[in-house]
């Protein structure tokens, strides 16, 4: 086990400092003079010139890119030049409320996908796998933004029982909160939730053939029991991966919904800190969400040590 965990720690090392690069780098090939961006065509070159040393554009690539990742590693994540406040702050106010959207968003997914897809494995070949089938396929074909626009028309424009948007926030009390965060949360779970109950249901499946699941029902174990007693804890392995997955395409995804539902969150901050060229805002927040993804696939593998103990002993998470 302790093999396993080191493994897995160099590997998440490593993999942050291979993404910190490329995020730099896509930076750094981004056309136009992001100073220049910010002062107008009208700038003296005086100031222009001035704005560049402050931003540290005056410095070699490598130089500005050791100087970054120095920043990050000591919790230095800079200072925005569009708001003037530094970064962390930023960050600070909005993932109180990206977090618990995403959150809220997979473990709808979860509790939708997992039940949806034992179903439709246990009644394989019958009405209910065809109509689950039919849902996950319309989930998987339609877009979240879209969904999002048809939530708001339904639940807030005709029976006006949730918001269209905005965050009450949570000063305002937990309820008034999470009301805000409903629909937003249900436009990102549905389409994730539909990838987890396909998954679920062919994972459980392959389960439901194996040996040992047969020797249970003729010991005299019922179909029901075998099913969430034995096929379903060895069918979890690969569910656990999609939904390690799924929680990094959530943070992805509210990039688009919270604009979509005017939510000051870490996606709303992304869009406008492109829009607005702030590169220091841009880099902090992509690096950190993708710190994020790799922490998640960390404690992936460990899940997978806790589901499969043949892990313990220093073999791979597949």
């Amino acid at each position: 086990m302790a093999v396993f965990l080191l493994q897995r720690l160099a590997a998440f090392i490593v993999t942050l400092l291979v993404a910190s690069l490329v995020v730099f780098l896509v930076m750094e090939v981004l056309p136009g003079d992001p100073a220049a961006l910010m002062l107008g065509v009208s700038a003296r070159p005086d100031t222009l010139a001035a704005l560049r040393s402050e931003m540290g554009l005056d410095l070699p690539a490598a130089q500005r890119y050791l100087l970054w990742l120095g920043g990050l590693v000591s919790g230095d994540l800079g200072t925005s030049y569009t708001y003037g406040v530094p970064v962390w702050e930023l960050v600070r106010e909005r993932i109180g409320l990206s977090l618990p959207l995403a959150l809220i968003a997979i473990c709808l997914s979860t509790l939708i996908a997992i039940p949806l897809g034992v179903l439709a494995a246990a009644r394989h070949n019958k009405p209910a796998d065809v109509g689950v089938m039919g849902f996950t396929q319309l989930g998987v074909a339609v877009p979240n933004f879209w969904f999002a626009i048809l939530l708001i028309l339904v639940f807030a424009v005709h029976w006006q029982v949730l918001p269209a948007g905005g965050f009450a926030g949570w000063d305002a009390g937990f309820w008034p909160a999470l009301k805000t965060l409903l629909l937003p949360a249900v436009a990102l779970a549905l389409p994730q939730a539909a990838i987890l109950a396909r998954v679920t249901r062919s994972s459980v499946l392959e389960t439901l053939g194996e040996d040992y699941v047969r020797t249970a029902r003729a010991k005299g174990l019922t179909r029901r029991a075998a099913l969430w007693r034995h096929a379903l804890r060895n069918a979890l392995i690969p569910v656990v991966t999609i939904m390690g997955l799924q929680f990094s395409f959530l943070l992805a995804g509210t990039i688009i919904i919270e604009n979509v539902f005017y939510l000051p969150g870490l996606g709303r901050l992304i869009f406008q800190a492109i829009a607005q060229r702030d590169l220091i805002v841009v880099k902090d927040l992509v690096i950190l969400l993708a710190a994020s993804v790799v922490a998640v696939n960390f404690i992936v593998d460990l899940l997978y040590a806790v589901l499969d103990p043949r892990l313990r002993g220093g073999g791979h998470a597949g």
